[in-house]
């Protein structure tokens, strides 16, 4: 049954060959019911035209007492072909005459001989064969009753039976029947063959070719065609496929598109975007979502956000964090949050998330989705870092313009003048007052070059720095501000150079930050110790300040991106040590935070020791 129901080719087979047989079958019966019918009925007429001939001879030779003749009669009678005996019986059922001699003085059954009339049937004869009887009464006559009787007592004087051997005629019966089928089956299998060849070729034939293409279309091979030939309505069909995969090809590529459009400029966002749905599956992630929580773009896809974001196995719970799809849930308004993301599995990431309802159809029905755009606070401290230091670099750049070439005209002219004064053996004290002058000059060219250092934007290519050198440069740029402020400065370096590998800009920037961090927690003045040392392989730096100190429940988020709590009442940005402690962890060293509430706060920064990290400088 499964072979049967894989083809159409096969059900046609199979029901063609069922058919024939059946129709074969019913032929057969109604042909041979009809035969044996048509072949009773010829015999019968047969028989009852030789019967009248023969009732006539002996009626005659009965009239006339001729009773040789008409044993003679019977005898060549029954010497016919087909023709099995002739017997004439008298109305008891004994033979009387009999073209068998054996046959004469035997009884007939009357079941064989009741009637009036004469009649012609298959029956078995007296020795169990197979006949075509023919019955024939001979009946009175008006000439015979003077042998025979009245009529009303003797209305028959005997009977002529002729039994016909209904052998050979089932034979003939048979052959004939047997040659109609032959012819017919021949027929029929001409027919089936020809209707087999002209189904395969103009049906089948088609049908599995649009059967292939539409298998192949559903594979996702859009530029399957079905090759057509006429215009018969399998043609028609086949062109209205082709029309139809065209159109499904010229959708599905204009939808490709329109996707890789749309994930082209969603990519471009350099803040990470998604689009989740209310079940918490992401729709649509771009490349700076994926780099944030370091996962492959086809990963993210269809996954949780609270799987790939927080690293969790159930929803977030809304008692401990907000989650920006059960609020939109709630109200559909849009909302901002500070949220940690996992980044790479292990390490937390700070981002700072705007999400906002989208409603669309989906499935027929109105559904709301979430887009989250989310942005990287670290990368937020970056660009804050980088846009300060930019500033930092055009101050320095219209410092450089304004006062350092001034600075050096106005040196080169006292050099000369110093030069003419000595020539001209004039006051002594004169020299000495253009000598002051010109170390003077030369202090504030050396604090211009200082504050270009500190705003040089910072170098791919990291360079060997002196932290001893950069917090000396540091301290004497913030030495007027600190005097100003009542804040003491100090430091205590070891003799052992206190090289790294790092951008000197970045560095200055680091020790900046921490310095005037120390001065905003001393708003009424106090002391600021810097501490340098080599310990083991690692530069360690410490910046001790007497100032409010920071309570222990700020103190885990003093470095997070806009945390800001100034001793001095000022509203800050909250990005200095956020910064700090990126460029920090660039070098592969770590800054930390100790404080006391009320005695003051101390910053450590370890960095790696040039020596072990570029052997060789």
């Amino acid at each position: 049954m499964t072979w049967v129901g894989k083809s159409l080719n096969h059900k046609f087979t199979i029901a063609t060959i069922a058919g024939f047989l059946i129709s074969s079958v019913v032929f057969l019966a109604l042909f041979l019911g009809f035969y044996q019918n048509k072949l009773e009925q010829e015999k019968s007429q047969a028989a009852r035209d030789v019967n009248r001939l023969l009732q006539s001879s002996l009626e005659n030779a009965m009239l006339k007492r001729d009773l040789g003749g008409l044993i003679t009669i019977v005898r060549h009678l029954g010497e016919q072909d087909n023709v099995s005996a002739v017997m004439i019986v008298n109305p008891q059922g004994k033979v009387r005459i009999a073209s068998r001699p054996e046959l004469v003085g035997k009884s007939i059954g009357r079941e064989f001989i009741e009637g009036e009339e004469a009649h012609t049937r298959f029956m078995k004869d007296e020795a169990g064969q197979e006949v075509l009887r023919s019955v024939n009464p001979v009946h009175n006559k008006p000439p015979c009753q003077v042998c025979h009787g009245p009529l009303e007592k003797h209305p028959v004087n005997g009977i002529l039976l002729v039994d016909y051997d209904a052998t050979s005629m089932r034979h003939q019966a048979r052959n004939t029947t047997l040659v109609l089928m032959g012819a017919g089956s021949l027929i029929v299998v001409i027919n089936l063959l020809g209707g087999w060849w002209f189904i395969r070729r103009f049906i089948l034939k088609p049908v599995a070719a649009l059967n292939k293409a539409s298998e192949e279309l559903a594979r996702g091979k859009l530029d399957s065609r079905v090759p057509t030939q006429g215009e018969d309505e399998l043609a028609s069909l086949g062109n209205s496929f082709n029309q139809m995969a065209e159109s499904l090809q010229h959708h599905t590529r204009e939808l490709e598109e329109s996707h890789a459009f749309l994930q082209a400029m969603v990519d471009a966002i350099p803040d990470g975007v998604r689009i989740i749905d209310d079940d918490y599956n992401m729709l649509l992630v771009n490349r700076a979502f994926c780099e944030q929580v370091q996962w492959p773009d086809e990963a993210c896809l269809g996954e949780k956000c609270y799987r790939v974001a927080h690293n969790l196995d159930s929803p977030c719970p809304v008692n401990l964090m907000t989650c920006p799809v059960e609020e939109i849930r709630k109200d559909s308004k849009p909302l901002k949050v500070i949220h940690h993301h996992y980044h790479d599995g292990e390490d937390t990431l700070d981002v700072e998330i705007y999400a906002a309802p989208m409603r669309i159809l989906r499935g027929g029905q109105e559904t709301t989705l979430v887009v989250e755009s989310i942005r990287d606070l670290s990368q937020q401290v970056r660009f804050t870092h980088e846009q300060r230091l930019s500033e930092l670099g055009r101050l320095a750049a219209g410092v450089a313009h304004e006062i350092y070439n001034p600075l050096s005209s106005m040196k080169l002219a006292l050099h000369s003048l110093l030069q003419s004064v000595d020539r001209e053996e004039q006051s002594p004290e004169v020299a000495d007052y253009l000598s002051v002058v010109e170390q003077e000059m030369d202090q504030c060219i050396n604090i211009t070059d200082r504050l270009l250092r500190l705003s040089a934007v910072p170098m791919e290519q990291k360079e060997l720095v002196d932290m001893t050198e950069v917090v000396s440069d540091t301290l004497s740029l913030l030495k007027w501000d600190a005097e100003q402020s009542g804040i003491e400065l100090s430091t205590d370096f070891s003799d052992t150079p206190l090289r790294v590998i790092a951008s000197g800009s970045e560095m200055r920037m680091l020790t900046l930050n921490l310095v005037q961090n120390a001065f905003h927690a001393m708003p009424d003045g106090g002391r600021l110790h810097i501490a340098g040392k080599l310990t083991g392989h690692e530069v360690v730096l410490t910046f001790t300040d007497s100032g409010v100190g920071i309570s222990k429940d700020e103190l885990p988020y003093i470095f997070m991106p806009f945390f800001s709590r100034r001793a001095d009442g000022v509203s800050g940005t909250g990005l200095g040590l956020s910064i700090s402690r990126t460029i920090v962890e660039n070098c592969g060293g770590v800054l930390s935070a100790t404080s006391t509430p009320g005695q003051g706060s101390c910053f450590t920064v370890v960095i790696p020791e040039a020596d072990l990290d570029a052997p060789g400088l």
